[in-house]
């Protein structure tokens, strides 16, 4: 995939007053940095290039984000060094750690370091209200679903769930915001997304058009949750003006990461500038409400870096030695 970057500057002298990171240890601090993301619609994208345009602005380091696959890519760009921060979700990084990524099998991708909790991930489904299609059970034999991009978590997880559920389909990838398009315009039956919410896409689809947001049943979600890494979800009413009631989902959770030899004192500071800020984070996306440190249990796949583990560890949330790298 051609990746784009989105660059924000953030002119250090006009921090210099304003940051007390300034007058700390800045060695080995790179100039700039980026963070892959995934497809534009997509969560990712949003919460990434926000993130990375509000650690700019305070730290004094031009930052911005990187359109890539999503998670599974994001882990080999970060384990390599050609990305110094991504997200993923957990089952990607356990895959990409074991070395059973689709983009490089047999590679165990373990130069990545957890950094900080970010959200869970929901799999949802939506399908236009003309097709009559209200429940995964309605799905016709043959419709065509969009996964998202490939190697995204929707792309790795969704197919397989929907094989579980008895589902039979033709498959297509793309980013976010163009499998929306091709649903509106009928050349998909379904779009399976997996991307924390309200995810942009499907807010823009409901504002041009008519939408069913399909959850699960009591049934489907177990199916699921007995044979995914994922557990329940509820997408509260209130995410979508399409959802008169809760709808019941999986999920998974997301972090954000990075390559583990990049500074202490760098990532120290993004960690603690992230965590004990998080009105600001939910100012850049809703899904941020859950990107509190209360929340770094659920990461038990990938090691923590030092420098985010000394902040945790600092505020009162244990993390073993033995869990850093």
């Amino acid at each position: 995939m051609k990746t784009q970057a989105i660059m924000a500057a953030a002119f250090a002298s006009t921090l210099i007053v304003a940051s007390p990171v300034i007058a700390q240890d800045r060695a080995g601090w790179p100039d700039n940095f980026t963070v892959g993301t995934a497809s534009q619609g997509g969560t990712y994208f949003a919460y990434g290039s926000g993130w990375a345009n509000f650690v700019a602005e305070n730290l004094g380091v031009s930052g911005g984000a990187e359109i890539t696959g999503g998670p599974m890519q994001n882990m080999a760009l970060v384990h390599t060094g050609d990305l110094k921060f991504g997200l993923t979700t957990m089952g990607p990084a356990r895959e990409s750690m074991e070395g059973n990524s689709p983009l490089a099998p047999g590679m165990k991708m373990d130069n990545v370091c957890a950094m900080f909790p970010m959200y869970e991930t929901p799999f949802s489904v939506t399908a236009l209200s003309s097709s009559g299609i209200t429940s995964i059970s309605d799905i016709p034999d043959g419709a065509t679903i969009g996964f998202g991009p490939a190697g995204s978590t929707s792309d790795t997880y969704f197919p397989r769930m929907m094989e579980t559920l008895g589902v039979d389909f033709k498959r297509r990838n793309g980013s976010w915001s163009d499998l929306g398009g091709q649903l509106q315009d009928g050349l998909i039956d379904v779009v399976a997304f997996a991307a924390g919410i309200p995810i942009p896409a499907v807010s823009q689809l409901e504002v041009q058009t008519d939408v069913n947001i399909i959850g699960m049943t009591d049934e489907e979600a177990k199916k699921v949750t007995d044979n995914f890494p994922v557990s329940e979800f509820i997408i509260p009413a209130s995410t979508y003006q399409s959802l008169d009631k809760p709808s019941r989902v999986v999920s998974m959770w997301n972090f954000a990461m990075v390559n583990c030899d990049v500074p202490e004192s760098f990532v120290y500071e993004i960690t603690k500038l992230t965590m004990e800020q998080n009105e600001r984070m939910v100012s850049i996306h809703k899904a941020a409400r859950n990107s509190v440190p209360e929340n770094y249990k659920k990461n038990n796949v990938l090691p923590w870096h030092a420098g985010a583990a000394r902040w945790f560890n600092e505020n009162g949330y244990t993390i073993e030695e033995s869990k850093i790298k």
